[in-house]
């Protein structure tokens, strides 16, 4: 059964098209013809490189890129202005904790200052909109559960939890979560948050671990785990996000928050573990991937454990994920060895 935005909006202005999830995001709702899709991005080191000729070409009538930086203010509110849009998805963020720990004023700048110039010009854009307009526009801002800080053994986060950061990268998302909820009470602004758990799944740039750890096994070299392994993390196949993102845009009401997790609580040495067995059945290797593995010297700040608690999206929304985590990684590792040019895999 295919599902259709556009039963509701008609032009959606996607921030951050070109990173992970926001390009699955799109190309998820690129056959839904009757949705005007414009994907602004500034274009780092870290985009997914699909927005060639060919596809633009292909999807003219329902796809716009626009590369606008949100620090520029200027160019954001003229990217409003062009896209006219009656719903927008913030994705735009940089997401790379160690590099927040190298430079956090990246992070600074792009997450929250980024945000904050993104909410003011929708500020001045949603005021010019007409009664009916108003009512139906929604801002659904994507943010992470490391703004909750980090979990012992026991527990999960939930909307209720407190904001606790522990890297420059979460404090700047929790920055901008707080800039969005202030923005619609203070000025009625009809905005949504939603916190999800790590993402894993087609297109993800190769610093983070799962697509590290299989382009490391793929090119027989070393996969670095911090300190000793144990730190826990909840997985979410990225398409039971979209799907959740789909609902919440929906039906999601202005001014909620959602917690959003995939129920799959794994450390980080299990799961590299387990993709390692997984690589190993399938090409078929001499070796045992297992042995690549090397411990190093953990990260400051590094949170313990976080769980999500999605009871809410599920009650109200009728939302759950359905891709469990053994599905998911076969579909994740297949892809990325079909496709060995998006991991820069060397030739053997």
């Amino acid at each position: 059964m295919k599902k259709y935005l556009s039963t509701k909006f008609k032009r959606i202005l996607v921030t951050g098209g070109a990173g992970f999830i926001g390009s699955n995001f799109i190309f998820k709702n690129l056959h839904d013809k009757k949705l005007k899709i414009f994907n602004l991005d500034k274009i780092s080191y870290s985009s997914n490189n699909f927005f060639t000729e060919e596809t633009l070409i292909k999807n003219q009538n329902n796809l716009s890129f626009l590369r606008v930086d949100l620090k520029d203010q200027m160019g954001t509110r003229n990217a409003l202005e062009f896209s006219k849009p009656d719903l927008i998805i913030n994705f735009a963020a940089e997401s790379h904790v160690d590099k927040s720990i190298i430079n956090p004023r990246l992070f600074l700048e792009s997450n929250t200052i980024g945000t904050f110039n993104l909410l003011e010009e929708v500020r001045s854009y949603w005021n010019k909109l007409s009664l009916n307009k108003k009512d139906d526009f929604r801002f659904l801002h994507i943010s992470t559960d490391e703004v909750f800080g980090t979990l012992t053994k026991e527990g999960k986060f939930s909307e209720n939890s407190p904001y606790l950061p522990s890297s420059p990268y979460s404090a700047s998302k929790a920055a901008s979560d707080h800039f969005v909820n202030s923005w619609h009470i203070t000025y009625k602004i009809p905005t949504i948050i939603v916190n999800c758990s790590n993402n894993y799944g087609p297109r993800q740039y190769p610093e983070k671990l799962i697509p590290l750890t299989i382009k490391n096994i793929i090119n027989n070299i070393e996969i670095p785990i911090y300190g000793d392994g144990t730190n826990r993390r909840d997985w979410i196949y990225v398409d039971d996000h979209i799907d959740a993102l789909f609902l919440t845009s929906l039906n999601g009401l202005p001014g909620k928050k959602y917690c959003i997790g995939g129920g799959n609580d794994i450390s980080n040495i299990e799961l590299v573990k387990f993709i390692c067995k997984k690589i190993d059945q399938i090409t078929q290797r001499e070796s045992k991937a297992e042995l690549l593995i090397k411990f190093i010297k953990d990260r400051p700040g590094h949170d313990y454990r976080y769980s999500i608690d999605s009871s809410l999206i599920k009650k109200d929304l009728n939302w759950q994920p359905i891709t469990g985590i053994d599905e998911g990684l076969d579909k994740t590792i297949q892809w990325y060895l079909n496709n060995p040019n998006w991991l820069k895999i060397k030739n053997s």
